[in-house]
């Protein structure tokens, strides 16, 4: 009987490579199933208010916050299950190749010679993502119309969800088409330095893509409203001052029409940067609701009264100190840090993908005996050949991330900010429906955010001072 070893050195090349990617994909799904695993074992298990949490958490709280993850952790569970089987059919059975022969059919008819790579590129890159849209569909339904509404989260309504959906995958394809035209044209025109002009085409498409979002993106899904003259506005203003941030507009987005989890950020280049707060974030933003009394769409009647009887949120000085965090970011250059690691990383992959993409054995492991068309080289190399590096890389940027997360809070500390982020940090976790027990593997491998325990235990002592 040949051993697995000898079975292995009988395999050719591309027998090696396709089975090596299948191995690793299952590995690295079964590595997050066990954590997943520990991680619902706490839930299941921690059924009463820590004594540590005693002063911050009531039980009732505490039990819709165990309930809501116990749930969505059991989705996470299934639907990545039927995600694994159904990347590993598709590749058992040829269906990448078989897709790119239908793309070639398809952009044949529209009159396309073979010899024209991009045009069923483009073709293939479309049904892709229609293919994934479409399997992905039933899933989100459940968790936005099950889980989400189950535990007061979703304010859509159908038809809002599906208009949504749709739209979102038409501009998908505005973008995505002609970036991806772009791109496979430089790498075909672009010699034996392609991938630098490469690299460079896709640091100059995000940083358009970060500039354009909340003004002209966004816009299309949500309304964006400056936010009124006022106490907070003047007080962002003065704060934003106090450290050198170039504000120039604060808007508030109505994120109640589809959730009523709370966030905010900051955008813009230079300058001209802007400040975006959700409607959930702001306890007494009077002004949203006469905006929802006001509204057009007859469809959103049932999200106007949810919103309007939803009482969450912080105070004015709460919200300062979530901005006072953010805005430490900023200052501590945490923005340009990150953006020079994924450009580092960028570069790193374009420059490994230029020295692979002539191995044939790549695409023969996937069915490409004939051809090795440009697109199917960026999938195979960047989304398989790559998987290892990318899950160590992630790993990387998680722990960096929390270390980010305790320097924008000790930021805001030295604004005074302290006790004011302890009570917001505490609000957001109860609006939000966070569990803040976490089994420490499971936490330090996702977690991108420290637990609220350690957040809050490192703004203790200065609250207290």
């Amino acid at each position: 009987m040949a051993l697995p070893g000898e079975l292995w050195a009988e395999l050719t090349m591309e027998k090696r490579i396709f089975c090596s990617v299948l191995l690793f994909s299952w590995a690295v799904y079964l590595w997050e199933a066990f954590l997943a695993r520990r991680q619902r074992k706490v839930y299941r298990t921690t059924t009463h208010v820590p004594w540590e949490l005693g002063q911050i958490m009531d039980s009732e709280t505490f039990e819709k916050s165990r309930l809501y993850q116990l749930d969505k952790s059991t989705f996470s569970f299934w639907s990545g299950l039927y995600s694994e089987l159904e990347g590993t059919m598709i590749l058992l059975c040829g269906g990448i190749p078989f897709l790119w022969n239908v793309s070639g059919q398809i952009s044949g008819r529209a009159g396309f010679e073979p010899e024209y790579e991009i045009a069923q590129s483009l073709v293939f890159l479309l049904l892709a993502t229609l293919f994934s849209a479409v399997t992905g569909l039933p899933w989100s339904l459940y968790n936005t119309f099950v889980i989400e509404e189950k535990h007061g989260f979703n304010q859509q309504t159908l038809g809002f969800f599906f208009k949504d959906a749709i739209k979102k995958f038409i501009v998908t394809q505005c973008i995505l088409l002609p970036v991806t035209s772009l791109l496979l044209y430089i790498i075909k025109i672009g010699g034996d330095y392609f991938f630098i002009y490469a690299w460079l085409f896709t640091l100059v498409v995000s940083l358009v893509l970060v500039t354009i979002y909340a003004d002209y993106i966004a816009p299309l899904f949500d309304k964006f409203i400056p936010l009124p003259e006022g106490e907070l506005k003047q007080a962002i203003e003065m704060m934003a001052k106090s450290i050198d941030f170039p504000l120039t507009k604060v808007y508030v987005v109505e994120g109640s029409k589809r959730s009523s989890h709370s966030n905010a950020y900051f955008y813009g280049f230079f300058k001209n940067k802007r400040i975006v707060l959700f409607d959930t974030l702001l306890e007494d933003y009077c002004a949203l609701n006469k905006e929802h009394s006001e509204g057009e769409d007859g469809e959103d009647d049932d999200t106007k009264s949810k919103v309007k009887n939803k009482k969450q949120g912080c105070k004015n000085e709460e919200v300062l100190a979530v901005l006072g965090h953010e805005l430490g970011h900023w200052k501590l250059g945490h923005t340009i840090k990150n953006i020079v690691i994924s450009q580092m990383n960028s570069f790193l992959c374009f420059f490994l993908f230029a020295v692979l993409i002539g191995q044939k054995e790549l695409f023969a492991a996937f069915g490409f005996y004939e051809t090795q068309p440009t697109l199917i080289g960026l999938m195979i190399i960047f989304q398989f050949i790559f998987s290892p590096y990318n899950e160590v890389l992630s790993f990387c940027l998680t722990v960096l991330s929390r270390r980010f997360e305790f320097q924008a809070d000790a930021f805001a500390k030295e604004l005074g900010k302290a006790k004011d982020l302890y009570s917001a940090l505490i609000k957001l976790n109860k609006d939000n429906l966070g569990f803040p027990v976490s089994d420490w593997i499971f936490s330090m491998w996702h977690y991108s955010h420290p637990p609220l325990l350690e957040r809050l235990q490192a703004l203790k002592d200065a609250k207290q001072d």
